[in-house]
């Protein structure tokens, strides 16, 4: 069994995330879901915090999966937790060109090595920003989302 990390700034964390965490899990067997913050940036639709909580409640069920956030950069974070890799997910050819830019980087700067998992087909039109937009606005995204991501998207926009 080998350690990997995945991370983003799962803002929302949605079913394609959780469909690469799950696929990282049954190949590698322990994954570090690694919420990204930058301390100098707005934190988004959900603070740093929420996300962890909710990435930790949405993972409950993926043996070997656990959540932690972080700061900084990607590689620091794969090497503070001994990774073996980086893990990306895949949706559309535009997702490779930019991922394989960064997977070169990371490389370069530290060494560290990605690999990707493609998402199940039915899930490559999901996307945190469009979550984001829709949710804004009202809309359902129940058919994306976890149960306890819609509630806090929901209550974010009460707020």
């Amino acid at each position: 069994m080998s350690t990997v990390l995945y991370p983003g700034s799962f803002d929302p964390i949605h079913f394609g995330h959780l469909d690469v965490v799950a696929q990282a899990a049954e190949l590698f067997g322990n994954v570090v879901v690694a919420v990204m913050h930058n301390p100098d940036k707005p934190s988004g639709t959900l603070s740093t915090d929420e996300r962890v909580r909710i990435a930790r409640e949405a993972c409950a069920s993926i043996s070997g999966v656990t959540v932690q956030a972080f700061a900084g950069l990607a590689v620091d974070a794969a090497q503070s937790v001994n990774a073996l890799c980086i893990v990306k997910g895949l949706r559309t050819p535009g997702d490779f060109e930019v991922e394989q830019q960064m997977a070169h980087t990371n490389f370069a700067v530290a060494g560290v090595r990605t690999v990707y998992v493609p998402c199940q087909p039915g899930l490559s039109h999901v996307s945190s920003r469009f979550i984001r937009d829709i949710a804004a606005h009202g809309g359902d995204v129940s058919s994306m989302v976890p149960p306890v991501v819609a509630a806090a998207l929901a209550s974010a926009q009460r707020s």
